[in-house]
């Protein structure tokens, strides 16, 4: 039991780091790109995994969740960005919630390749390649398709918020206090996993193109 935990660490333990500090890191290089330094002059804009971990969302609930052979869940310190210095304000704010679920598209697509690497050659490398690569893939799959949803303060939801008049759009920010409970709601319950899997199944299906 305890070897299998300590396997399942170590396969995944690179990934996860990977798939969150990238989309922390991409949140901030295009926040700098559209206007706001915010971020960049916290030392956010960085590949620097410490500046991004929160130590209960990037490693308590994924560990929980790792060991339980459950859903992986976890979230990282959200990168600071002050959307009234982007110009234009409404685009900015839409490609900066973006960027993060695109880096983990692109990711996912690294892993794919490094999938297709490690059963394409025969070395003692070959299997913890393709362990890791099918953990990255997975993560990477759950975090772009979790932060897709329509739910602020998620990227979704700061997507479907930069597209909302004025007057809606204020009305829809003033749910993001309740958000987060939203959201631990729905994984307590197990009600997450069958919402996200559709959508899941669906980038599965265009990463299998590239397999």
């Amino acid at each position: 039991m305890l070897d299998d935990i300590i396997q399942k660490i170590a396969i995944y333990a690179l990934p996860v780091i990977l798939a969150i500090t990238l989309h922390e890191a991409a949140h901030a290089y295009v926040a700098k790109r559209f206007g706001d330094a915010t971020a960049f002059m916290m030392g956010r804009m960085t590949l620097n995994p410490l500046k991004h971990i929160d130590p209960i969302g990037t490693v308590l609930l994924p560990l929980v969740g790792l060991i339980a052979g459950g859903f992986i869940f976890g979230w990282a310190k959200p990168v600071p960005v002050n959307f009234g210095n982007l110009k234009p304000v409404r685009s900015g704010m839409r490609w900066v919630a973006a960027a993060g679920p695109l880096s983990n598209l692109a990711m996912a697509v690294g892993w794919v390749l490094l999938f297709k690497l490690a059963i394409s050659t025969d070395s003692m490398y070959s299997e913890p390649l393709m362990l890791m690569s099918q953990a990255g893939i997975n993560i990477n799959v759950v975090l772009m398709v979790l932060n897709l949803m329509p739910l602020l303060p998620l990227d979704g939801g700061r997507i479907v918020e930069s597209f909302l008049p004025p007057g809606m759009a204020y009305k829809y920010s003033r749910i993001e206090p309740y958000g987060i409970w939203i959201l631990l709601g729905l994984v307590f319950t197990g009600l997450l996993s069958p919402i996200l899997r559709p959508f899941m199944n669906i980038v599965y299906d265009l990463l299998n193109l590239i397999l």
